[in-house]
């Protein structure tokens, strides 16, 4: 699962006592999460804002996720987020997470988002603009 692409944004994270289990490590379902506030920083990066994007009439929603854990995090650890687009296709985008401690990865995985009408939230290929900037970060 490691990216293929240089990162578009690098998200600094700093790990919360509430995040952490009763084995002291950060409890799995809080990853998905740092991939979420990520994409969001890749949106504003790419786009300017969300925003910016649903003006544009597309949405995206997330089809498919993918997460493989290589380390234990912990309260307090200084964590980077790296989001990269790792496949553009017509109607789906797939971003590639990386999460680091350090120089070790702590965490990786994808987020498989399809492209939906705005409005009608019904699956639709993006603007060329949209897509043009996009691939622009590929």
């Amino acid at each position: 699962m490691t990216q293929s692409s240089p990162p578009v944004v690098a998200m600094p994270l700093r790990v919360r006592y509430h995040e952490c289990d009763p084995q002291g490590i950060v409890f799995n379902a809080h990853y998905l999460a740092y991939f979420d506030m990520a994409s969001f920083e890749f949106f504003k990066a790419v786009f300017g804002s969300y925003d910016t994007l649903r003006e544009r009439g597309v949405d995206c929603v997330v089809a498919e996720s993918n997460l493989r854990f290589r380390a234990p995090s912990r309260y307090d650890d200084e964590l980077t987020v790296e989001v990269a687009i790792d496949h553009l296709g017509t109607t789906s985008l797939i971003l590639a997470f990386t999460i680091r401690r350090g120089e070790d990865i702590v965490a990786e995985g994808t987020n498989r988002y399809v492209f939906v009408d705005a409005t009608a939230l019904a699956k639709a290929a993006p603007p060329d603009d949209v897509r043009a900037k996009l691939l622009a970060h590929t």
